[in-house]
C-alpha cells in the first residue's frame, strides 16, 4: 500500500521533468520555438551558359635550336650579347678562318688546273674526229680520246664540287643564327678550340610566339571533337602571377594518340609573344572554352546533395513542404552548377540544409541573386544600443 501512493506521488514530478525538459529542447539553440525550423533559400536562375575546361600548361618555344659549330676552328670573337634578340642570319660567333681559305686557293686552282686538262681532251677529240675520214686515226683512237675527255671533265666536275666545300668551310666559320629569337649564354669564350658539333656554343630560342601544352582526359578529348567547330575553340591562358585567364590564343595542334598509360593525350595552344612576355618553361594555366553556349538552369553548388548513390537538390514547395528532387550535374562555372531536373524560378535550399527534411515545413528565408544567379548572403543586423 506504501508503495502504491509512493508511485502516484512520483509519477506527476515526472511528467513535469519530462515536459520541462522538451520545452528547453525545443527552445534551446539548435531549435526554433514557435514554428519549422528557419532555411535560407533562392531561386534556381536560368541564363546562357559558356563551359570551360581548365588545365595546367607548360610554356615552350616552337624553335628551339642548339648552335654547334659546323667545322672545327679556334674561336676568335663572340659576337653577340647574352640574352640579346637577334635575328636570323646575325652573327654569333666568329672562328679562325685563314685555313679554310687556304683551302678555298688550293681547290680553286686544281678547278682551274682541271678545266685546263678537260678543254685539251676536247680539242685533241676534235682533232682526231677530223682525221676519221681520212684513215689516218682508227677507231680504237678514237675511243680512248673519248674516254680522255670523260675522264678529264669528271675530275673537273670532282675540283669544283672541293672548291665549293672550302668556300663553305670558310661560310661555316661564321658561325650565325639560324632562327630568329633569344639567345642564352655563351658557352665558349675566344682562344678555345672546338669541334664539329661539340660543344654546343650557345642555345637559341625563338621569341615572336610561344607554346603552351597540356594534356586532356579522354572524356574531354571526346566531348570537343564532338563540337561542330573544334578548331575555332577558344583558348585562354594566365599565369601563375595572374589573376584570371588575360591572354587569349588559339588551339593549333592535338596529337594523333592517346597515351594509353595516363588515359590523356597532348594538346597545344598558341599565343602571341611579340612582347616578349612570356618564357619558355614557365608553368601556366588554361581555359578552354567547351563548344557553343547554351541556356541552362544554375544552382549554388552547395545546394546540391547525395542521397544514397543520387544527387538531389531539397526544394521548398507549396505550404513551405521541403521536396526531394533528383537532378543532374553538369558543368561548374564560378560556383554554379548546371543541373538537369529543375525549373527557372523553384526555389531551393542553400542553407540550413541538416534542418530541412523532406516532407516536413520550414521556414524559407529568400535570398536575393547576382546577375550569375549566386545568392547574396544577408547583412549581419546592427548590434543594439545598449
Amino acid at each position: 500500500m506504501m508503495k502504491t501512493r509512493l508511485a502516484l506521488r512520483l509519477t506527476p514530478l515526472f511528467a513535469a521533468v519530462l515536459l520541462a525538459a522538451c520545452g528547453q529542447q525545443q527552445g534551446g539553440p539548435g531549435g526554433h520555438a514557435g514554428g519549422p525550423p528557419p532555411v535560407s533559400v533562392a531561386p534556381a536562375t536560368q541564363r546562357e551558359v559558356q563551359e570551360f575546361d581548365e588545365f595546367t600548361a607548360r610554356l615552350e618555344a616552337p624553335d628551339t635550336v642548339e648552335v654547334r659549330a659546323r667545322v672545327a676552328g679556334t674561336v676568335e670573337a663572340v659576337r653577340f650579347k647574352e640574352g640579346q634578340v637577334v635575328k636570323k642570319g646575325e652573327p654569333l660567333f666568329t672562328l679562325d678562318a685563314r685555313a679554310f681559305k687556304a683551302d678555298v686557293a688550293r681547290a680553286e686552282a686544281q678547278a682551274a688546273a682541271a678545266k685546263t686538262q678537260a678543254e685539251l681532251a676536247k680539242a685533241e677529240l676534235a682533232r682526231a674526229e677530223k682525221l676519221v675520214s681520212a684513215n689516218a686515226v682508227s677507231v680504237q683512237e678514237i675511243d680512248q680520246l673519248r674516254a680522255a675527255l670523260r675522264s678529264t671533265e669528271s675530275n673537273q666536275k670532282a675540283a669544283e664540287a672541293a672548291l665549293v666545300q672550302a668556300r663553305l668551310n670558310v661560310e661555316y666559320a661564321n658561325v650565325t643564327a639560324p632562327v630568329s629569337g633569344r639567345t642564352s649564354r655563351a658557352n665558349v669564350t675566344p682562344g678555345n678550340l672546338v669541334g664539329v658539333g661539340d660543344p654546343v656554343l650557345t642555345t637559341l630560342v625563338s621569341s615572336d610566339k610561344v607554346y603552351a601544352y597540356f594534356d586532356a582526359s579522354e572524356a574531354t578529348y571526346l566531348k570537343y571533337m564532338r563540337a561542330a567547330k573544334p578548331a575555332a575553340t577558344a583558348v585562354q591562358m594566365g599565369l601563375s602571377n595572374e589573376t584570371g585567364f588575360p591572354h587569349a590564343g588559339k588551339l593549333d595542334f592535338v596529337d594523333n594518340r592517346l597515351n594509353p598509360a595516363t588515359a590523356t593525350i597532348r594538346a597545344r595552344a598558341v599565343f602571341d609573344n611579340k612582347g616578349g612576355a612570356f618564357t619558355p618553361g614557365l608553368s601556366a594555366r588554361i581555359k578552354l572554352g567547351g563548344g557553343s553556349a547554351y541556356t541552362g538552369v544554375v544552382v549554388p553548388d552547395r545546394a546540391i546533395t547525395t542521397d544514397q548513390t543520387h544527387k538531389i537538390v531539397l526544394v521548398v514547395g507549396a505550404n513551405n513542404i521541403v521536396q526531394p528532387r533528383p537532378v543532374t550535374p553538369g558543368a561548374l562555372i564560378d560556383g554554379m552548377r548546371v543541373v538537369d531536373g529543375l525549373k527557372a524560378g523553384e526555389l531551393v535550399i542553400v542553407d540550413g540544409l541538416l534542418r530541412a527534411f523532406p516532407g516536413a515545413p520550414v521556414t524559407p528565408q529568400v535570398l536575393k541573386v547576382d546577375a550569375n544567379g549566386m545568392p547574396i548572403p544577408v547583412a549581419p543586423a546592427p548590434a543594439a544600443s545598449k
